[in-house]
């Protein structure tokens, strides 16, 4: 899997501190200043506070061949989470071979030459959770949480590809994965704004440098690669003296010590790989561009190559670059989106590499509003806060959402983001696993002087300016993404490589150097090895109590990090909705979250980040929830500002003209992203326009209707579905009841039901018959076809789906399900297909979903069709080998699942929503071992029918209509939405 956001942590806390944005709640009013507010809620705890709960202890160890290990032992569920990190990405690939860091991650995950097979298939078995592979500029890194007894397979799998892998790659392999990895590029190319990286990279970086081309990389590279090319990119590059291995969660030092030896010490050193240059260019004159793309409004960027990790002024360039356009009181939101009501949304973000990145900044424009008059007014705010530099509050506000992002992340032990990840970047990055913490003291230390004076540093230099205009693209990406692509100006120095060829002046082969001797005796590898005793789902106790006005609570407590996670939710949805009002539900929410009667938007964004707490509201098609991750410490008055942005919404007509455009915008994207246009089609055709669930998924609703809401429509929607007696709060964290109910009732006893009985929605309203057919929408010069297909089923989502749900696991549930095995692994045109049983309280559905290169779009639905005919009618059912990694999979990964607060709280809404047993999860092992084959068999052939499968194709008609009429299928075609 390609990482397509900056590898940074930090970066991507501080870029995103207040994270929920369009979903983000709270209360305003235009007559009360923020000192009263503020009095009214509480104060918070100091950040120096915050920063002494951010420590991950870690102990470290080096093998004879060079392997750094980093062990943190974590005891709060039975998992250890491995990670292991590879200091080699797309920075290192020369000219002719770029994707080759990425491609290369894709091989590995193909078996290696003791465990032949896909890799995932005994991870699978053992229960693991959070696995997967990415790749970036400066790293490649594999990761997968497991259950503590399925430890030493975990590392036998690692160790085995690091240094038992050349044996298991053939050609079939490689060709298929440039396959997979061609779609992964289209179908990133194929979204909006799918362009902006390429143009970013090419203009910023000049030709040669490092970091000018995609770690994508171009189709003409991929194709041309060889196994000798791919063997030669192991061969210098995937070593344990090259690696980082981390692991963390329920192991101690001396225990991983004997592991790890065992696994990997007989792996012999590498050649040492050279170092790569890669200063920070600077422009040598402002540059600018205009592209055209498939979207609502103008977008205008402003673009700067700036430090990396390896240079102190990263972080006050971040923190500046927060207050600027990443907090939810950014200036760049005060002033373009809230002040002068010029731009729809903007951004300030650092993509912060290992050796360089960039500041990003962008804006996009209000209807109506010209380029020149949001270019100027961007321009304006970006030299005032170069001359004046943040406040010394907003700078605390920065730093303490930062730091309250940080101590979220340390319950999680592997994954994406959790400590794992953390101690390697840090590590790898800035030669210091705990790099987090002194970066995180550091910025707590920050002045508003140092950050203006860096900021004005870098931010004074000549700026790539990049303009999006609505159209249709005048080029696309399958040129895009190479060493040398041409539309950057300006040249990397060059030197002749070995080969006679140009290489960069930064590329130095790893060279010959003879690899060291094994000094740890071979460990046995003719056998997978066996999965220890595994511990088994203790799920926590759930506590209930009942607030004086009667809202009922659902608590449970976990202590790992001082956090408390709460939601309060609602029986409502979108399939609450009227039907002459589809969009309300979407537009409310948005206009939620621009105050309350004693806050303005700025003011609760502005508390927000004081308490830092996250707080948002949200929807499916049944419940809305508005969510609160709080500090421990800050919990009263975080439970405070919840209730008064849910209680005391202020809908100024100002506010709601501002998130009425907004949310327009957001319709009109919609309408040009082909896996939106699709969803937005599929749901009404299989539930019909006059069924709660008939509406568009995302909620947003129709543009006509959003237009004409009116500031009473939503106080009467607010008021008619979001009231104390339909209401549920759920609460997980380090707390107790006690606690938690003092400060709901503080915050919420006092509300009352208004008169009459809660509003309840109308799901006896009979489903449309179908007759299997396919809807062809037109969308010109899609480089990609998306197919969505569906059809409902008799069950709801409170029968009990464990069964069926197993059932479509075998079809298209999972990574080694028989659709993505056929269309990804082994045809190669698709970069992931799937299908899934749907979770509404009501009726369910059976659904497809597979994005596929245009030229195969026709063959991929025939491939589809008949493997689902294999499946249920030509006695082709779930076989031993399905069943045994079904149940094994879904027994032992249920520790796993729910390691943090948000997982036990998810799994106490579920059991009280659906009406479930409080031990439901601890029953379910039971469930999954009773599974039969012929069970299965029986429930694919009663509900995954083909003979009523609707199809919904979006891509260019005119590549994929001739292939779709080959099919037989009744062909019904549309346009794709003219709205831009």
């Amino acid at each position: 899997m390609l990482k397509t956001t900056a590898v940074s942590l930090l970066a991507i806390s501080l870029a995103g501190c207040a994270t929920m944005n369009e979903s983000q709640m709270g209360r305003a009013d235009a007559g009360t200043s923020l000192a009263s507010a503020e009095d009214t809620i509480g104060d918070p705890a100091p950040v120096s506070e915050l920063v002494d709960e951010v420590s991950i202890p870690y102990d470290s160890f080096k093998l004879a061949n060079g392997l750094t290990v980093l062990v943190h032992e974590d005891r709060k569920a039975p998992i250890v989470g491995v990670s292991v990190w590879y200091k080699v990405g797309s920075k290192n690939e020369p000219k002719g071979k770029t994707g080759f860091a990425h491609l290369f991650e894709h091989l590995m995950f193909n078996g290696s030459e003791h465990s032949p097979g896909d890799f995932f298939e005994p991870l699978q078995q053992v229960g693991a959770t959070d696995f997967n592979g990415t790749t970036w500029f400066d790293r490649t890194n594999y990761f997968e949480t497991v259950p503590t007894g399925a430890l030493d397979r975990a590392l036998f799998l690692e160790s085995d590809r690091m240094g038992y892998l050349l044996g298991a790659i053939t050609q079939e392999k490689l060709d298929n994965q440039i396959g997979v990895v061609q779609n992964e590029k289209r179908q990133g190319d194929n979204q909006p704004y799918g362009l902006v990286e390429y143009e970013q990279l090419e203009n910023l970086y000049p030709v040669g440098h490092p970091y000018h081309h995609s770690t994508i990389g171009s189709m003409e590279d991929l194709s041309g690669a060889t196994l000798d090319d791919v063997k030669s990119w192991f061969r210098d590059h995937y070593a344990p003296n090259n690696a980082v291995l981390v692991l963390a969660g329920d192991i101690d030092l001396a225990t991983a010590k004997e592991k790890v030896t065992h696994w990997f010490g007989a792996i012999p050193s590498g050649p040492a790989v050279a170092p790569v240059d890669a200063p920070v260019p600077t422009l040598d004159a402002p540059k600018s561009k205009t592209i055209k793309d498939r979207i609502a409004t103008p977008r205008i960027y402003r673009m700067w190559a700036v430090p990396g990790l390896n240079d102190p002024e990263f972080l006050p360039l971040s923190m500046g670059a927060s207050v600027l356009g990443g907090l939810a009181s950014s200036r760049l939101d005060d002033a373009l989106v809230r002040g002068q009501e010029l731009a729809v949304s903007v951004s300030a973000s650092p993509e912060i590499f290992a050796q360089a990145g960039q500041l990003v900044i962008y804006a996009d424009a209000k209807p109506g509003v010209t380029e020149e008059q949001l270019g100027a007014a961007l321009d304006a705010e970006i030299a005032k806060f170069v001359k004046e530099g943040p406040t010394a509050d907003e700078l605390q506000r920065a730093t303490t959402t930062y730091a309250a992002g940080q101590i979220r992340g340390l319950e999680q032990v592997g994954g994406f983001s959790g400590k794992a990840p953390t101690l390697a970047e840090g590590l790898l990055y800035q030669g210091d696993p705990a790099a987090y913490k002194d970066t995180l003291e550091r910025a707590a230390a920050m002045t508003p002087e140092r950050v203006r004076e860096v900021t004005a540093k870098w931010m004074s230099r000549p700026a790539f300016s990049l303009v999006i205009e609505p159209g249709d693209r005048t080029e696309g990406g399958e040129n895009r993404g190479g060493w040398s692509f041409n539309g950057g100006t300006g040249a990397w120095a060059f030197t002749a490589d070995d080969k006679g060829g140009p290489a960069p002046a930064y590329y130095a082969a790893p060279g010959t150097m003879a690899a060291a001797a094994a000094t740890t005796a071979e460990a046995d590898r003719s056998q997978l090895p066996l999965v220890g005793t595994l511990a088994p789902l203790d799920f926590p106790k759930i506590e209930r109590t009942t607030l004086s006005n009667g809202m009922q609570v659902y608590f449970a407590h976990r202590d790992a990090v001082p956090v408390v996670t709460m939601r309060v939710s609602f029986d409502a949805g979108y399939a609450a909705d009227p039907k002459d009002e589809l969009g309300i539900q979407s537009l409310m929410l948005e206009a939620m979250d621009e105050g309350t009667e004693d806050l303005t938007a700025s003011e609760l964004a502005t508390e927000k980040e004081r308490l830092g707490v996250n707080l948002y509201g949200t929807a499916d098609l049944d419940t809305t929830d508005f969510g609160l991750d709080a500090l421990t410490p800050n919990l009263d008055p975080s439970v405070a500002l919840l209730a008064d942005y849910i209680r005391h919404p202020a809908f100024r007509p100002a506010d709601l003209e501002r998130v009425r455009t907004q949310q327009e915008t957001r319709i009109k994207n919609e309408l040009n992203n082909p896996g939106q246009i699709a969803a937005r089609a599929l749901q009404p055709l299989l539930y019909g326009t006059d069924h709660p669930y008939g509406v568009a998924p995302s909620g947003t609703g129709d543009l006509e209707v959003v237009q004409n809401l009116t500031r009473e429509d939503l106080a009467a929607f607010h008021d008619k579905w979001l009231r104390p007696d339909a209401a549920k709060v759920f609460v997980v964290g380090d707390t107790s009841l006690t606690a938690v109910k003092a400060a709901l009732e503080k915050s919420f006893g006092d509300w009352k039901a208004p008169a009459g009985a809660a509003p309840t929605k109308n799901f006896d309203v009979p489903v449309p018959p179908q007759i299997s057919r396919i809807i062809l929408i037109d969308r010109p010069q899609s480089p990609q076809s998306v197919i969505v297909a569906g059809r409902i089923l008799n069950a709801k989502g409170t029968d009990d789906l464990v069964a069926l749900r197993a059932a479509n696991e075998v079809f298209g549930g999972s990574f080694l399900s028989r659709i993505n095995m056929n269309l990804r692994e082994t045809k190669g045109w698709s970069y992931g297909v799937r299908s899934q049983i749907g979770s509404p309280i009501d009726r369910t559905s059976f659904m497809i979903y597979a994005p596929v290169q245009a030229d195969r779009t026709g063959d991929s639905i025939v491939e589809l069709r008949k493997d689902l005919t294999a499946y249920t009618e030509g006695g082709e059912g779930v076989t031993a080998e399905e069943l045994t990694r079904l149940v094994n999979g879904s027994v032992r990964e249920l520790p796993g699942q729910f390691e943090t607060s948000r997982d036990v709280l998810g799994g106490i809404a579920n059991i009280v929503e659906y009406d479930r047993p409080d031990d439901y999860y601890e029953t379910l092992a039971a469930k999954y071992q009773g599974l039969q084959a012929s069970q299965l068999d029986e429930l694919a052939a009663a509900d995954f029918l083909g003979n009523d499968l609707v199809f919904v194709v979006v891509g260019d008609a005119e590549k994929v209509r001739p292939q779709l009429e080959k099919i037989g299928l009744p062909i019904e075609e549309r346009e794709a939405p003219a709205i831009r």
